[in-house]
């Protein structure tokens, strides 16, 4: 059997099992392009997670990593999480553990823990409030009887905010992205020699000195919406390789560049097709949050769900 007719009968048979298992199937941004395909919802970690709150089905299978699916099972505690490899992981939110988080507040025990959801369940519980790239800095701003912040675990976006936010002190943890880190300055800038007329949008997990070249920086979902918006025709896009496949889906009439062949995050990669019709047939691998890790975690999702103005409290059961 030929590789394109094997693709297609498994995503046929993924179709039969989503409606038998009366499944919804969530892809984030960075995911395969044959996952992409198959998206009934596809975005960011917590755009998804609030998505499938809304969403009509007993289970939901989230295509991303780990703690997507954790914040999902948070966020859903009446439905059936499936992550579909469960070695799909995060390196950068395997970098704070609760031990040494607890070990920081002890040496900073006047500051707020701001949380990027880029994390585990067990470190979400430990925090005051999450945030995401894209509102990090207003939920920043939003902590008013606090001057100190512990950011974890990405220091990056971390010092993003504190740029944007000079009047409190962001104590920085020393996490990184190992994909976004690949990237560098000179091939940003090589990237724009090549291409004239170009404009650079940069994920805030970048270094620095490739946000100082940008022209804009932005999460993910922000860069679909300026992409949309802008009358530029030509984009480097400084984030996960996979953001391509969809930007060029939504805008057929522009174009799109990465600055490197090195922007792409291995575990993100691990989900197929094979992997998602195994993970329906045989309802694997369950992910399921409960407890105090639960309760705890939830708050701070929803402090930053408040902050942000969003409603999740009316749809969100068994909290």
């Amino acid at each position: 059997m030929d590789d394109v007719k094997y693709r297609q009968n498994l995503k046929k048979k993924i179709e039969k099992l989503k409606k038998e298992r009366n499944a919804v199937i969530i892809v984030h941004n960075y995911q395969r392009d044959e996952i992409q395909d198959i998206a009934d919802i596809s975005g960011d970690s917590l755009a998804l997670s609030q998505a499938a709150v809304r969403a009509d089905a007993k289970v939901i299978v989230f295509c991303g990593v780990d703690f997507m699916a954790e914040s999902a099972s948070i966020l859903n505690p009446n439905k059936i999480v499936l992550l579909p490899v469960k070695e799909a992981g995060c390196p950068m939110a395997d970098m704070v553990t609760v031990e040494r988080l607890r070990d920081k507040k002890k040496e900073h025990p006047d500051a707020a823990i701001v949380c990027y959801v880029n994390s585990s369940a067990t470190i979400k519980a430990e925090s005051d409030i999450c945030c995401t790239s894209s509102n990090a800095i207003q939920v920043v701003k939003s902590l008013k009887d606090y001057k100190e912040i512990i950011f974890i675990p990405d220091k990056n976006l971390g010092r993003y905010v504190q740029a944007n936010v000079p009047d409190k002190k962001i104590i920085l943890w020393e996490g990184f992205c190992p994909t976004h880190i690949r990237v560098s300055k000179e091939e940003i800038l090589d990237a724009k020699k090549l291409h004239p007329d170009v404009l650079v949008l940069a994920h805030p997990e970048c270094n620095p000195d490739v946000l100082f070249v940008s022209d804009h920086i932005c999460s993910t979902a922000g860069m679909f919406k300026f992409a949309k918006a802008s009358k530029a025709k030509s984009f480097i896009i400084a984030t996960e390789s996979g953001m391509l496949y969809g930007l060029k889906k939504a805008n057929p009439d522009k174009d799109f560049y990465v600055p490197t062949e090195r922007l792409v995050c291995p575990t993100m990669k691990l989900t197929t097709l094979g992997w998602v019709a195994h993970s329906l047939e045989n309802m694997e691998h369950q992910i399921k949050i409960t407890g105090e890790i639960k309760e705890k975690a939830y708050k701070s999702l929803a402090r930053m769900l408040k902050v942000s103005g969003e409603k999740s409290g009316a749809a969100i059961s068994g909290v």
